[in-house]
């Protein structure tokens, strides 16, 4: 994949039922892009509640349950852990690269990691993921308490980080990240536990393209897209799209069918799309309601939601990792 589209793979860890979710996304990027250098993106339950980059050097609340429940020092304090991670993290790419033997052009270096709760059971589970340029660097296996390097280039930030850096970071995602997301989640707790239907929309850029099924501005993030023929569940020539997240803290996700207009006459195809907010929903495709660019609807802009969306939720670095606070991890050098 290359990294000046800035579209990496997508680990979000999404949770369903009685399950809560805290996570951090760090992204470093070279110069020459319409993209910060340096971004940090928190997350609870896959909404964004905080929010920091280069270009602004402030940590902002993107909530107002984070915001009227946070004394006012608190973005002061984790401004100044942020500049000081936007420092590493652009140290970081550069050091990346000459292990990759890179001279130039546009690198990303990225890192992922979080915890969950499950407020019915009790039961906790953490990780922390890096990346370089959008594939795999290296990863925390809990169970261990050991670094995995997939790539050779990364086998010296391995050495670096396991031992104490390791310790430490098992038990920031085992207990200090559940203790921060068990108070998150009782700040937004209204907000949290909405239950918001999505609005669901067939859409076709031209008669030879997969239909597709694109249902947003649904909360939570768990939601089931499905295509039938004649009221039987269809499997090939369907492919299911990620969950995404919308800039008003819903959520998105697609559906794409592979289907000729022969086969359409033939045969009636349901989009179904079931969600906690209510009924399930059910979809016919019909030629009245395909939303089309010929028809003059707004499909790019829909399309182009998707990729902003990805944007946000980009995972994936490496650095040796020491305490800076119970809120944040702070990453230095590899």
């Amino acid at each position: 994949m290359k990294a000046a589209a800035l579209l990496f793979i997508i680990c979000v860890h999404l949770v369903s039922g009685g399950s809560h979710s805290l996570q951090y996304f760090y992204t470093g990027v070279t110069r020459g892009i319409n993209f910060p250098e340096f971004t940090d993106v928190g997350l609870v339950d896959g909404e964004q509640f905080v929010y920091y980059d280069s270009n602004t050097r402030r940590y902002v609340p993107k909530v107002d349950w984070i915001k009227n429940n946070i004394e006012p020092e608190y973005w002061t304090r984790v401004t100044q852990i942020a500049q000081g991670h936007e420092a590493n993290f652009k140290a970081n790419v550069g050091i990346a690269m000459q292990r990759f033997n890179q001279s130039g052009g546009i690198h990303t270096f990225q890192s992922m990691y979080g915890c969950e709760w499950d407020d019915e059971t009790g039961a906790t589970d953490g990780y922390e993921q890096y990346g370089y340029d959008g594939a795999d660097f290296i990863s925390l296996d809990l169970k261990s308490t050991s670094y995995v390097a997939p790539v050779p280039q990364a086998v010296i930030t391995k050495q670096k980080k396991d031992g104490v850096a390791a310790e430490f970071m098992k038990n920031y995602l085992t207990q200090i990240c559940v203790d921060w997301l068990k108070k998150y989640v009782q700040y937004g707790k209204s907000s949290l536990e909405r239950k918001v239907p999505p609005q669901v929309s067939l859409l076709q850029t031209d008669p030879s393209s997969p239909v597709v099924c694109h249902a947003t501005g649904f909360y939570p993030d768990k939601v089931m897209i499905s295509w039938q023929k004649d009221g039987q569940d269809l499997h090939e020539d369907v492919d299911v799209g990620e969950t995404l997240s919308n800039h008003d803290g819903t959520f998105q996700k697609r559906a794409e069918l592979k289907v000729t207009p022969v086969e359409r006459k033939k045969n009636q195809f349901t989009c179904l799309v079931e969600h906690k907010s209510g009924d399930p929903i059910h979809m016919i495709l019909t030629e009245e309601k395909i939303r089309t660019n010929s028809a003059g609807n707004n499909l790019p802009v829909i399309i182009a939601g998707l990729v902003v969306a990805a944007l946000v939720l980009i995972a994936v670095v490496v650095m040796v990792v020491k305490r800076r606070s119970g809120i944040h991890t702070a990453h230095d050098e590899t």
